[in-house]
């Protein structure tokens, strides 16, 4: 199940995840997003939605529920060393997700179409492989040293 999940999520991380990271808990991260973003095919079509919009059908509560699931995402991503900046992005996309899916109606297709918990798992993926650093690392010269002249004290 673990290939088939990088296949749904347009996973790029090849191989054995980092020394240290705890395998389970990706592929935990992995199924959640899959339930909630991607389990369900809409007949007639190639659209994969999740529980996530049919909970956001669900004035309030689901909106709490379907927000909650997605906070376990960027949780646990923390505690698999995700810096700052990418659980700040995460946090942003459950907070669009949450507040366009609160919107009556149209929130519902807003939490289909925006899929919050794939794009958290791929930056955790992304993050993991280190595809977010720089392909080569640009060498800088050494700044011209500073010469500061001290008066000698008079008297």
């Amino acid at each position: 199940m673990s290939g088939e999940l990088e296949a749904r999520l347009d996973e790029a991380f090849d191989g054995d995840p980092p020394d240290g990271v705890d395998e389970a808990a990706l592929d935990r991260l992995k199924a959640v997003a899959y339930v909630m973003d991607e389990s369900i095919r809409v007949p007639g079509t190639e659209l994969r939605v999740g529980f996530d919009p049919l909970l956001s059908a669900v004035p309030v509560v689901g909106d709490v529920v379907s927000g909650g699931l997605s906070l376990y995402i960027v949780v646990e991503s923390a505690y698999l060393g995700v810096s700052y900046a990418t659980l700040a992005r995460m946090l942003v996309n459950v907070a669009i997700d949450t507040g366009g899916g609160a919107v009556p109606f149209v929130g519902t297709v807003f939490s289909a179409i925006w899929k919050s918990n794939k794009r958290n798992v791929e930056l955790l993926v992304e993050e993991l492989a280190g595809s977010d650093q720089p392909d080569s690392v640009t060498e800088t010269t050494d700044p011209e040293p500073v010469t500061i002249e001290v008066d000698e004290p008079v008297g």
